[in-house]
């Protein structure tokens, strides 16, 4: 084997391009974001952005504060809150261009300063629920990358009320909207993804988790003042891929300064992660079993990572590397993030879908015609900019900090009685169910109800798999990738849908 090590080192340096490759036409999307960061720690550690865990929750919150605003000494006593009068009215949509005629719900879009000396500011996009809107709790919807837009990805492809025709001009409805059951916010953040912006370039360069989660948390201030009648809402997260650290610590942000002041309090009550990086060691070996299980890669290669890598600390040696990799190329060119696909979009052989046909692999193109329009700007209220599913500008090159793992975050909202739940699309290898799975086995959290299939269409089909443990729920989506809701709309809806109402999914 020592004989074959430098042969090897160069095959392997001149394989990563293929095994990670950038598609062109869908160049620094949340896939490969999030999958870069994955497998930086094996094979580029210098670009890992790691950092320490996050402290304790303490009684006053004031430890968990002095962490997240370091750079402030004292923390703040409050959060910066702007005048936001006239703001509300001046941020309402008449009328998005090419919208379905007949819809009769409200949607606001626009910005809120988070640091008026550094010119930073968040881009928002808010629905409201069609039916009995003042009874319905208000959802915020973090995409995660890092560096990822929640318009483009949560409200365009995802949950939102429309998505985009393959003409990249026209929207059509979504049946499956998550407006049907909650007002639904999503965000673009930290400043520098998608129509979000600072005045300040070198904030591009110093953005991490902490700073985007105090800067969600001012935002959520100031906009709550700004719609000042959902101060009192129950109040949901949701996150996705990297929004697995998004939402979580933003709900750690919230939790720290709900305990420090009654002020500017948030009605926190749950968080739900869709295939979320939540821990890295445990994500790389889930991932690689998963692509075991799954029959993309060789008994040889499972039987070297399991023997040369070391999950548990951390530790991942050359000889590791090499059959990590053999195992990547051994599952050929299949799409990491939908395993059951047969190939990437390539814009110039496949053929569009249309709306009532299921998911179309290159939706992520006519989204990005749609944003990039200028009438599409002036009628979201946003700055001339150009649009981008993932920005040029934040990302995994120049993020300054994330922890390990937030396991201990999780466990802490468990303790402070904050709803989790974790959904997983099966048929995703980014951050695989096995993976979750892991996470959550090593939280050593009692059963409360058995593993058991739950139904959508009206009970006429398994749509996955729930496992309910004190503090936490596993739901699994049948037939999903990175991005459960893009795939089963119908069955992802049934699933936030009992979230929201503190249900299991129906099991008849």
């Amino acid at each position: 084997m020592k004989l074959l090590l430098p042969w090897l080192t160069i095959v392997f340096l001149s394989l990563q391009q293929w095994v990670f490759p950038i598609i062109p036409s869908q160049a620094s999307t949340e896939r490969e974001n999030i999958h870069r960061l994955i497998n930086s720690t094996i094979f580029n550690p210098k670009e890992a952005p790691l950092s320490e865990e996050w402290p304790a929750l303490d009684q006053e919150g004031d430890a968990a504060r002095a962490f997240l605003y370091s750079s402030s000494s004292p923390p703040p006593s409050s959060v910066y809150v702007g005048n936001q009068k006239g703001l509300r009215r001046a941020d309402k949509i008449r009328s998005l261009p090419e919208q379905p005629a007949g819809e009769k719900f409200a949607q606001y879009s626009g910005y809120v300063t988070v640091d008026p000396k550094a010119g930073r500011a968040l881009f928002y996009y808010f629905v409201e629920s069609p039916q009995n809107s003042s009874a319905k709790p208000l959802l915020l919807w973090l995409t995660g990358g890092p560096g990822c837009s929640s318009i483009g990805a949560g409200a365009l492809l995802e949950v939102g009320p429309y998505k985009v025709k393959s003409d990249g001009k026209t929207l059509y409805k979504n049946d499956y909207a998550w407006n049907k059951v909650a007002n639904v916010i999503f965000l673009d953040s930290p400043a520098g993804v998608g129509f979000s912006y600072s005045n300040t370039t070198n904030d591009y360069n110093t953005t991490g988790d902490r700073r985007t989660a105090t800067d969600s948390h001012i935002f959520l201030v100031n906009w709550l003042e700004r719609f000042p009648h959902y101060k009192t809402r129950d109040f949901y997260i949701v996150g996705e891929s990297y929004g697995g650290h998004f939402a979580p610590e933003l709900a750690y942000t919230i939790l720290a300064h709900n305990k420090h002041s009654r002020k500017q309090f948030i009605n926190l009550k749950g968080i739900i992660v869709g295939n979320g990086f939540l821990d890295l060691d445990l994500t790389l070996k889930g991932n690689m079993d998963y692509l075991w299980s799954h029959a993309l890669s060789s008994d040889e290669s499972h039987e070297a990572i399991t023997k040369y890598c070391d999950f548990a600390h951390g530790n991942y040696s050359l000889i590791c590397n090499l059959y990590v990799l053999k195992a990547r190329v051994e599952g050929g060119l299949v799409p990491i993030n939908y395993i059951y696909e047969s190939s990437y979009c390539n814009p110039n052989a496949t053929k569009p879908k249309s709306p009532s046909s299921g998911y179309d692999k290159c939706s992520s193109l006519y989204v990005a015609a749609y944003l990039n329009r200028k009438n599409v700007k002036i009628s979201f209220h946003a700055v001339d900019t150009i649009w981008r599913d993932c920005s040029n500008e934040v990302g995994l090159a120049n993020w300054r900090d994330a922890p390990r793992t937030v396991i201990p975050i999780l466990k802490q909202l468990i303790a402070e009685n904050i709803s989790i739940w974790l959904y997983s699309g099966d048929a995703d290898e980014i951050v695989s169910v096995t993976a979750t799975r892991l996470v959550i086995d090593s939280m050593k959290l009692p059963v409360k109800t058995a593993w058991r299939p739950w139904l959508s269409n009206s009970g006429q089909e398994v749509g996955g798999y729930v496992e309910e443990y004190k503090g936490l729920t596993l739901v699994t989506i049948r037939v999903a990738g990175h991005a459960p809701p893009s795939y089963q709309p119908e069955r992802a809806l049934t699933m936030i849908t009992s979230f929201l109402q503190g249900k299991l999914p129906p099991s008849a």
